[in-house]
């Protein structure tokens, strides 16, 4: 017979991996909560990789450095090229 876990028994890597309002995602992008507001902006307007549980926004830390590197990439130029 299958066991299955409890829905309230979250993985611990999981619950250290979530930010949990907008003031948690504003230290963690932005290094200060009072740029909270700057969070709901981005939300709205961007794809900022966010979820709401309820009417607070989340986010994942692994998530949000993944989006960040990929936004780091698309700004780059492309490297020119050696032929001749």
């Amino acid at each position: 017979m299958e066991t299955h876990s409890a829905p309230n028994e979250t993985p611990h890597h999981l619950a250290n991996d979530l930010l949990h309002g907008a003031d948690e995602i504003a230290e963690f992008i932005f290094g200060e909560r009072s740029s909270r507001r700057k969070v709901y902006y981005l939300a709205e307007c961007t794809r900022l990789p966010i979820f709401r549980l309820g009417s607070v926004l989340c986010a994942r830390r692994s998530v949000l450095l993944k989006w960040i590197a990929g936004q780091e990439g698309r700004a780059l130029p492309a490297p020119e090229s050696t032929e001749t």
